[in-house]
């Protein structure tokens, strides 16, 4: 599980950063990625990169601000072009599906796969065997939504070496076994499946602000994640502007960071007016809060490890 960014700007694109993209490469856990916020020339980014948009299995928006969303028609109808035939799904605020539908109409595109548009409220909108994703209604001015993306825990391995010393050899019983199954041995013995199963490997959490004013939402997003990803619009000094325009400082997203106790904080939507060696003072402003803090750059990795 990696974040890669593909755009890490606010607002406008600026010549070293793209505006708003996140991507979660989950190719070891499904083979797909799923895309958090898709702005202009998002598909632009992509290839520079390892990303193939037909193995793009959901989109994630967070609200439509054009910085937000001006590179979802291109990206959808290229799709096509390049091979996809999975099915897509977008999820965002109500007005993603006539925004959407209405360019794509307007253009005559024509899709070669399902494309499904979910307009969401607050709770569950996704969840599988693997995965369960909550939106929560975040402050930005507008109807705005934060994720969180919890993995489910992975059941433990069964302990075959244990099964061994007690001369039960591999076969058919190892997988009733391992399916947590009570099994009565030819001998009469009686093994019960818990008790040769290891521990659980806890699943990892992510949680993506999107754009908002520091908030409580973002906090309960966030509670325990591994890695926050949060919007830092302005530096510190400037927290009454940040938040007369709905937005956040590198401080605030510390501080929220802080509060929710998570393992890692990593700034993004950088606004246009700080460019170069300032990217430094604004990753040092964040550390004085929360250590573990980091700016994004167009093209940063993030590989989101095991808890041990």
């Amino acid at each position: 599980m990696e974040l890669l960014f593909l755009g890490t700007g606010a607002g406008i694109p600026a010549k070293t950063r793209n505006v708003t993209s996140v991507a979660l490469k989950l190719l070891e856990e499904r083979r797909s990625v799923w895309l958090f916020d898709c702005g202009e020339a998002t598909q632009h980014q992509i290839l520079h990169t390892s990303i193939k948009p037909r193995k793009i299995e959901k989109i994630f928006i967070t609200h439509l601000h054009g910085d937000h969303v001006y590179g979802l028609p291109g990206l959808v109808s290229s799709r096509s072009f390049q091979g996809g035939e999975s099915c897509l799904t977008i999820y965002g605020p109500k007005g993603i599906k006539k925004y959407l539908e209405t360019v794509l109409e307007t253009t005559g595109t024509h899709l070669t796969y399902p494309l499904i548009i979910e307009e969401i409220e607050e709770g569950t909108v996704f969840e599988d065997d693997q995965f369960t994703v909550t939106a929560k209604s975040v402050e930005h001015g507008i109807p705005a939504f934060g994720y969180r993306v919890k993995e489910k825990d992975i059941p433990g391995a069964l302990e075959a070496d244990k099964l061994k010393e007690i001369g039960i050899s591999p076969g058919p019983v190892y997988q009733k076994l391992k399916n947590g199954e009570v099994v009565t041995l030819d001998d009469g013995r009686v093994i019960k499946g818990p008790d040769f199963i290891g521990p659980a490997k806890k699943g990892r959490i992510i949680a993506i602000s999107g754009d908002t004013k520091q908030c409580e939402s973002v906090r309960e997003l966030a509670a325990d994640a591994d890695v926050l990803v949060h919007e830092a619009t302005f530096a510190k000094g400037d927290r009454e502007f940040a938040g007369d325009y709905f937005h956040s400082t590198t401080e605030q997203a510390a501080e929220t960071a802080k509060q929710a106790g998570v393992k890692n904080l990593i700034l993004t939507h950088i606004s246009a007016r700080y460019q170069g060696d300032i990217t430094t003072e604004l990753a040092n402003e964040a550390k004085e809060v929360f250590a573990n803090s980091t700016v994004a750059f167009d093209f940063y990795e993030f590989e989101v490890k095991r808890r041990s």
